[in-house]
């Protein structure tokens, strides 16, 4: 399908010819149009069958035969990881590299209650849209469709980082959905393009004791659950302490299954989320603190180990306002940049502390009342329109990619912001 369009268009247009900026986006609509039958699809394989943070099996594998099955090369288990993906796209003598990332990972016991499925579909749709621009008029470049697994819990993303996945990325494009109250009472439904997000760090804690039997000699017996609880109890007090900016919130994963038995293993989990990143591995310590003292006060011993830390996330003002542009003309109203820090984070973060990013929320309609991460907002990320908005935020992501690449000075703009907010970064 992808080789037909490209054909096609050539013959239509020739190369170097650009058009104005609306017949663009006519053009881009009759590309996705024909693309959107078996794009839908691929988003309901995703969003049906929710997959947690690195094993998203399924979501890989469909998203790959939907692009070896469009003429794109595709690299399966890329960069060491089993559910990461790359596919790329190089023109002429490949210029400039604009990265789009698709996560697909699902929230335990939730399913996509985040909406990853629509990430992945707003991606893929830009991918392969400003593949197609590209190769029409001939202009040098190279874009790159990446899977990255594991936002949730794992950093998918900084991972990559490590193992040179955005190695030469000039500039890296992605969305994320959000609910939005369908009452008419938000002043921008369609989201916010300048999101800004907290750092985070995950600690896990495991602890072991020693079992006995809790009826006729629990002092032969070392309490792990009583070392998670005092754990508990420690950090509960912390947060009193806290900076109001700040979060801690925690989980037990690994619980005694049975009341007879002294428990000799608990595990428990705690997000850390702060401001900047400094701030967060600060808190993360006293945290670790905490920890380390429920297994004091019961003789445990305690294992402490930290998931991939994610950094707060730079908006970037020109791609800020091209996306809204883009949006704004696909009848979309969308804040610019956000007026105050959203408490979530998200390890494009990192990226964007690294190169030019792109991270806006794109609203979906919803019953107000409905919020991220819950069952509610699970079903809304598998309905029409949900996936109907996904692709408009594509098509946004595609001109905005396509205005780095063709528009004079736009690259050079966003390169500057970038840099400037680096310096601001340094001193302070």
């Amino acid at each position: 399908m992808f080789t037909t369009l490209v054909k096609q268009s050539l013959i239509v247009a020739g190369p170097r010819q650009l058009p104005a900026i609306e017949q663009m986006r006519r053009d881009v609509d009759d590309i996705v149009g024909r693309l959107v039958p078996d794009i839908s699809k691929l988003n309901r394989k995703i969003h049906d069958t929710p997959e947690t943070a690195w094993q998203e099996h399924h979501a890989h594998d469909v998203i790959c035969e939907f692009l070896e099955a469009n003429s794109f090369n595709t690299t399966r288990h890329a960069y060491g990881l089993a559910t990461a993906l790359e596919s790329r796209t190089v023109s002429g003598n490949g210029g400039r590299t604009i990265n789009f990332n698709a996560e697909y990972d699902a929230l335990p016991s939730i399913g996509h209650g985040c909406g990853h499925n629509l990430i992945a579909t707003a991606s893929i749709v830009g991918y392969v849209t400003l593949s197609h621009l590209v190769k029409r008029f001939s202009i040098d470049a190279t874009l790159q469709l990446l899977g990255t697994p594991a936002e949730e819990l794992g950093g998918g993303k900084v991972v990559l980082l490590e193992n040179g996945a955005f190695k030469g990325v000039d500039v890296s494009l992605m969305a994320h959905p959000c609910p939005v109250p369908n009452n008419g009472s938000v002043e921008y439904p369609g989201g916010c393009a300048g999101l800004l997000t907290n750092s985070h760090i995950g600690v896990f804690a495991t602890y072991s004791g020693k079992s006995a039997h809790a009826g006729a000699e629990p002092w032969e017996g070392v309490n792990a659950l009583d070392a998670l609880v005092s754990a508990y109890n420690n950090v509960s007090m912390l947060r009193q302490q806290m900076r109001p900016d700040c979060r801690i919130h925690g989980a037990v994963i690994e619980a005694p299954k049975a009341a007879n038995i002294v428990p000799e293993s608990t595990k428990t989990f705690y997000s850390v989320r702060a401001p900047k990143l400094a701030a967060a591995k600060e808190l993360a310590e006293k945290v670790e603190a905490c920890l380390s003292a429920g297994a004091l006060a019961t003789g445990c011993s305690c294992s402490i180990k930290r998931e991939a830390a994610y950094e707060d996330l730079l908006p970037n003002l020109p791609l800020c306002e091209a996306y809204t542009s883009h949006m704004k003309a696909a009848g979309k109203d969308v804040q610019v940049l956000a007026t105050e820090v959203v408490r979530a984070s998200t390890d494009q973060g990192n990226v964007s502390h690294v190169m030019p990013a792109l991270h806006p929320m794109f609203g979906i309609p919803c019953d107000a009342g409905i919020k991220i991460h819950s069952k509610e907002f699970a079903e809304v990320a598998g309905t029409e329109q949900a996936f109907d908005m996904a692709v408009i935020v594509g098509k946004a992501l595609a001109m905005t990619g396509w205005d780095l690449l063709t528009q004079e000075g736009m690259f050079e703009k966003a390169k500057a912001d970038f840099d400037g907010i680096s310096v601001d970064l340094s001193i302070n």
